[in-house]
């Protein structure tokens, strides 16, 4: 269900995704040349991921059709207690709602260089409640649980972010260095470009 949804989520934005992309691209190119600025291959990689992640996240939460019908709840655990552990609601209400914020916190806590857990928690906050407040208004639920998930998954990519640094700052200096990072992003970039292809029905041989 979860892949579907996410090939068919693709497959309705590939066309903006492509545009938004070039001329994202383009801007970003002309800026750095402008501005006389050094080009990371990886740190601009990571970039576009972040952008197509937050669009993706944009499409899944607005999209009206998840939900068969609208409401309000303000009671925290209500809807997490509902759910019996292990059964599809449980993965899919529950656990999915703190993975799709993992991403978010830890691209965010990267781009402020987050040090304090305060750092994400407020920008977590205001984030989803902003999300569940709209979604109200275009035929789903406001859900503080969901508020709350979302914040725990926040916090999760932050201590990720923090894992991973200190990891990095403790690895020879072949594994520190950008030349190191450009390359794996190249064989990441190769793979995931192949994937998003081939998810939106496009066949390049």
């Amino acid at each position: 269900m979860e892949w579907t949804l996410l090939k068919e989520t693709l497959k309705g934005i590939w066309p903006m995704l492509t545009i938004f992309l070039v001329v994202l691209i383009s801007v970003r190119i002309t800026y750095l040349k402008v501005n006389h600025e050094k080009f990371v291959f990886y740190k601009e990689f990571l970039n576009l991921i972040f952008v197509i992640y937050a669009l993706l996240l944009f499409q899944l939460l607005t999209n009206s059709e998840l939900n068969e019908s609208s409401g309000f709840n303000i009671v925290p655990f209500t809807e997490i207690l509902r759910y019996k552990v292990g059964s599809y609601g449980f993965y899919w209400n529950v656990i999915g709602n703190i993975v799709m914020f993992i991403p978010f916190g830890y691209f965010v806590s990267s781009y402020v260089k987050a040090s304090k857990v305060s750092h994400i928690l407020v920008i977590s906050v205001i984030t989803s409640a902003t999300v569940e407040f709209v979604q109200h208004f275009i035929g789903r639920s406001f859900d503080v649980d969901d508020i709350l998930l979302n914040v725990l998954g926040a916090i999760i990519g932050f201590l990720l972010y923090i894992g991973f640094t200190a990891i990095k700052k403790h690895l020879p200096r072949m594994f520190r260095s950008d030349t190191f990072y450009n390359i794996l992003c190249v064989i990441v970039c190769i793979i995931v470009l192949i994937y998003f292809l081939k998810i939106s029905g496009i066949h390049i041989m």
